[in-house]
């Protein structure tokens, strides 16, 4: 019997309501509702008050990271064995979500929590998790994640950093680091590095070639070198990975030698906490541009009362609820280790749909402030430049749409 008949088989509203919620449940359970709760309040007593200040000195708000340790935030996605909360990838979304409405830079912070650890969640060894883990979730560590290269950003198989075999003796298994890895969030503050580097023949294109490895930063041969001049997200700096011959001991490999899958796995993984970013500055820019139109006059009336105004507003509210939807739901499918090559294109259609939506909102709302809204007085400015960097990092907006098309012509992606 199908589910239509059963739920038409019902005669009362309320019978109906109960077997629908034994199907799809779209509210938060009371521990989730509580941390958005908690985290709306800490972001518009801590963050908001700084997200200018931040931006104009690009200083790293250290003060902000120590309110999110005092929070207990720094461990959201990391299981309570290893000194997290254990409130998953759904979790550090909803947080991400609430704290980008007024800083993305304060959201990067908590997105580092997860991009360089999420690999050795999925394949690290019980000594690494123990090892690099919970000095995450207390703030004793921060970390950092290495993937991209000037030539290698999209096309990540083009990457030239190498690990070859360290073969003195009493190295076995041991491996030498050398090249130069950029963009790299957090470089400046991590203490330690998920690392991407070709362990195959440097030409190769294979994924068996590339293997991920654990680089400390106090290592001889590991440094920063140039930090980039950004035209936003400024406050964590963004910059090159430096690796001059750097030993790496064979206990410090993530998975199995040639597990470049294990890089796509963690970025998956990763879509819908960068949907976040995005969902959260278009809800911020979308509020404060609608509090300004309703107090605004002109022609005898508010810019609100005008209804090509509502229109634009009510387009953005709808893309903005359809973005929290994608993305809530591909959290969900994340934390139950749904982010193999057949949930890709659900995973990608929020990374997507979110982060061109904060692209949509933010100038938006720089439109309807007008001049003022081109100006440093007002945060709008500040959302449209940051907006910018989420259609970029973690996979283009081109290449998730290609993702999606993959998924669709493969039938990953299919209705019947």
């Amino acid at each position: 019997m199908g589910c239509g008949h059963e739920l038409r088989s019902y005669r009362s509203p309320d019978e109906v309501s109960q077997v629908a919620s034994a199907f799809v449940n779209f509210d938060l359970t009371p521990e989730l509702s509580e941390l958005q709760q908690s985290v709306r309040r800490l972001a518009q007593d801590k963050i908001k008050p700084r997200a200018r200040e931040i931006d104009t000195t690009g200083a790293y708000p250290q003060d902000i990271f120590d309110a999110f340790r005092d929070a207990d935030l720094l461990g959201l996605c990391l299981p309570t064995e290893l000194g997290g909360s254990g409130a998953g990838i759904l979790g550090l979304t909803i947080a991400i979500e609430e704290v980008a409405k007024y800083s993305n830079t304060a959201a990067l912070m908590l997105l580092l929590t997860r991009l360089p650890t999420g690999p050795i969640l999925i394949a690290g060894n019980d000594d690494q998790k123990q090892r690099y883990l919970p000095g995450i979730a207390t703030g004793d560590m921060r970390c950092a994640f290495g993937l991209s290269e000037p030539q290698a950003g999209s096309d990540v198989a083009g990457m030239r950093t190498r690990a070859v075999p360290d073969d003195r003796p009493g190295h076995e298994g041991d491996w030498i680091l050398t090249g130069t890895k950029c963009w790299m969030s957090g470089v400046v503050q991590a203490d330690w590095y998920t690392v991407f580097a070709k362990t195959g023949d440097p030409s190769s294109r294979a994924h068996d070639s590339i293997t991920g490895f654990i680089v400390e930063r106090s290592w001889d041969g590991v440094s920063v070198g140039s930090t980039d001049r950004k035209m936003g997200v400024r406050g964590v700096d963004t910059g090159e990975l430096l690796l001059d011959q750097v030993h790496v001991p064979a206990e410090n490999v993530i998975g199995e030698v040639g597990g470049f899958r294990l890089a796509m796995l963690g970025l998956n993984a990763m879509r819908p906490i960068v949907a976040a970013r995005g969902i959260g500055l278009a809800e911020g820019a979308l509020m404060y541009a609608t509090e300004y139109v309703k107090q605004r006059e002109a022609f005898g009336q508010t810019i609100a009362d005008f209804q090509g105004i509502q229109w634009e507003i009510a387009k953005v509210a709808v893309d903005i609820e359809a973005a929290r939807l994608l993305t809530y739901r591909s959290a969900w499918m994340a934390d139950q280790g749904r982010f193999t090559k057949e949930y890709v294109p659900l995973l990608s259609m929020a990374k997507y749909h979110a982060t061109e939506v904060a692209v949509r909102a933010s100038g938006l709302a720089v439109q309807l402030l007008g001049a003022a809204g081109y100006m440093e007085d007002h945060p709008t400015e500040l959302w449209y430049r940051d907006a910018r960097q989420l259609t970029i990092v973690e996979g283009t907006s081109q290449v998730q749409l290609g993702l999606i098309g993959r998924g669709v012509l493969n039938h990953d992606l299919w209705w019947d």
